[in-house]
């Protein structure tokens, strides 16, 4: 991926940043001299380079630059604590630790302004396909979180599975709204745009106006979005009168979409395509094509052009895994992370229909056993969703001296709540094993920068 940059037309605008416009001559121009300057600061292959900050054209570079010289980028999520920061560069041994001019002070005397750095003179060309160039740790939504380690081919062919799925060329205008230190921003359009020529709209973060304003004024024809981006956008007022032709598809980047949102989208002739995948798996490895969107909306798709999946032990439900080469070869620092076979278990429960279509059904940790029976949280969650007097809400589990779990439901209250009302709303509507034993009212669900709900804090409400 070290030469994506300069295989484009070096007059063509790949990056637009605000009132910036980068051409991909001047990209790959800037990600040379950062090499060059991590270089001088003894950065060599293998080594570890952090970053800290919200989106910013300086993070691409630092990518590229990292890809030279056969080191590893590291971006951190700048929503964390500085506890949670000093946690993972201490378990990766950062090198260098790089931040956008807001997030300096945030490491006082640690970070080095990635804005500014650059140098003169030839970097070293010591990386190769082979060679990790990506090191992003999982979210820890239910414990500590790991490093995993993604090398330059498994970048490449995850842009080859986006490029596939989604018909991406060089005529497409990306709109950038998710943050790059996740691999879902980062690769399921961002990183693959560049590899096609295509430009780059990116926007420090989400923003409801300035997304609606980009759609108006740069006419993009593909985004990824995730459930909470997209509630913000169809429930804002400008939704019902914005021009949102030039999108030709939007990628929504989660397990399990709600199927109202990817109806509120397909009404406006905008088909959602849903990617399924990981941190381990860079992370497309399940997706939908324009067609499978519109045929099956609420599935995960098919496997990507170049992964594999299946569910466990070759049954219609149960774990899903999968085998390719964007997948990881193991965690930081050399643990291992797939089986013998080299296949990588996801930890999520899905199902495959007749057609080959997969499904998700839920986190294998979340799955809450009641008396012998299995619950999955979000099958709950999708009824809990269109129970009345609630904002959101949320399943799990608690302890159950006689049943040894039983399913409550964690809910943000609107005017009219009531506990009782919650309840009987899923009555003759699932099991009865399924069914809350109670509600618990909370100000917000805990979630973490892309949406997901983050379980562990759910779970210490019950402590």
């Amino acid at each position: 991926m070290r030469h994506w940059l300069a295989a484009q037309p070096p007059d063509r605008v790949a990056l637009r940043f605000g009132d910036v416009a980068l051409t991909y001559g001047a990209l790959h121009a800037q990600a040379e001299a950062m090499a060059a300057a991590l270089a001088a600061r003894g950065v060599r292959h293998g080594d570890r380079v952090g970053f800290l900050g919200q989106n910013h054209p300086a993070q691409i570079v630092a990518l590229f630059a990292c890809a030279r010289l056969g080191a590893l980028l590291l971006p951190l999520n700048w929503r964390l604590a500085a506890p949670e920061w000093r946690f993972i560069l201490d378990d990766a041994g950062v090198k260098l630790l790089l931040a956008t001019p807001e997030m300096l002070s945030a490491m006082p005397g640690q970070a080095l302004d990635a804005t500014t750095l650059a140098a003169p003179g030839n970097a070293p060309d010591d990386g190769d396909e082979q060679s990790p160039v990506l090191l992003v740790y999982t979210s820890g939504t239910t414990g500590r979180p790991k490093g995993a380690v993604l090398d330059q081919r498994a970048l490449h062919h995850n842009a080859l599975n986006a490029a596939h799925a989604f018909e991406m060329t060089a005529q497409d205008r990306v709109l950038t709204v998710l943050p790059l230190f996740h691999v879902g921003g980062l690769n399921i359009q961002t990183t693959p745009a560049l590899h096609a020529g295509a430009e780059v709209l990116l926007h420090p973060r989400f923003d409801a106006d300035a997304f609606f304003d980009a759609v108006a004024r740069n006419c993009p024809t593909l985004t990824l979005l995730v459930p909470a981006v997209m509630q913000a956008l169809v429930s804002h007022p400008r939704w019902a009168g914005a021009d949102l032709s030039s999108l030709r598809a939007v990628g929504a980047g989660s397990s399990d979409v709600p199927l109202p949102l990817i109806e509120a989208f397909h009404a406006r002739g905008i088909p959602v395509q849903q990617v399924y995948g990981a941190t381990e798996t860079c992370p497309i490895a399940i997706i939908q094509n324009r067609a499978e969107a519109l045929a099956a909306p609420g599935s995960l798709g098919r496997p990507a052009l170049h992964a594999e999946a299946r569910i466990a032990g070759g049954a219609t439900e149960g774990e899903i895994q999968i085998r390719g080469p964007a997948t990881l070869r193991r965690y930081w620092p050399d643990l291992p992370a797939l089986d013998e076979e080299g296949w990588f278990a996801t930890g999520d429960v899905g199902r495959l229909d007749p057609e080959g279509r997969f499904w998700f059904t839920d986190r294998l940790k979340h799955v809450i056993i009641s008396g012998g029976e299995n619950i999955y949280p979000a099958e709950v969650e999708r009824l809990l969703r269109t129970a009345p007097g609630i904002t959101e809400g949320a399943i799990i589990g608690r302890p159950d001296p006689r049943w040894g779990e039983v399913p409550v439901a964690v809910v943000v209250p609107a005017p009219g709540f009531d506990a009782a009302r919650v309840l009987a709303h899923f009555e003759g509507q699932i099991a009865r094993f399924k069914i809350p034993r109670a509600v618990i009212t909370v100000p917000a669900l805990p979630r973490t920068a892309l949406g997901k709900v983050e379980v562990a804090k759910l779970h210490s409400l019950l402590a």
